[in-house]
């Protein structure tokens, strides 16, 4: 099993927010491949779509709060086989529109991994990092605001790189995928 989440923020609020680039680039990555709607799993309070051996989650905690939702979703999966759990998510020290993927890295100041790796006990999965920089402000200044219309675009075509970055993980692993993209 392949758990991919995306980190978000709940809301209407919230929705096209620099926060909220993994929820859309989740979503697109879920339009792309035909998975069924997402549906609200409460036991987990995430919203899941699962297609083949393929888990897709937008947790509806807010950001910071992450960890609760990720540890509830792969809590079933702690078996053998172990999953490959797959986080979505922005970060303000990439530039805007370069995509990263890492693997057992520390939270880099970002609170809803901390809570990801407190709520999981370690940091033994893989990061997909969203660069959301544009200039030299702090975090709690740029990360809620919208994108404008020029970086929408950039950002629109660093979607379509996460959508072919994703399939590549899924078919062939994760050193294909970071020899190809990082």
């Amino acid at each position: 099993m392949i758990v991919i989440i995306g980190l978000g923020n709940p809301g209407e609020k919230y929705k096209n927010t620099r926060h909220n680039v993994g929820f859309i680039a989740i979503n697109a990555f879920a339009k792309e491949n035909n998975f069924p709607r997402f549906k609200l799993q409460k036991k987990s309070n995430a919203l899941i779509s699962e297609k083949d051996d393929v888990l897709l989650a937008k947790p509806q905690t807010f950001m910071n709060e992450s960890g609760k939702a990720v540890r509830a979703i792969t809590t079933p999966y702690t078996l053998d086989p172990t999953p490959l759990l797959v986080v979505i998510h922005d970060d303000i020290d990439l530039p805007l529109g370069k995509i990263k993927f890492a693997q057992k890295s520390g939270a880099g100041g970002h609170k809803g991994i901390d809570s990801i790796i407190q709520h999981l006990g370690n940091n033994d999965f893989i990061r997909l990092k969203i660069g959301i920089a544009t200039d030299d402000r702090k975090a709690e200044e740029v990360v809620l605001q919208k994108f404008t219309k020029e970086e929408q675009k950039i950002i629109d075509e660093t979607i379509k790189k996460v959508i072919s970055a994703l399939d590549l993980f899924v078919k062939e692993g994760l050193e294909k995928v970071m020899n190809k993209f990082n």
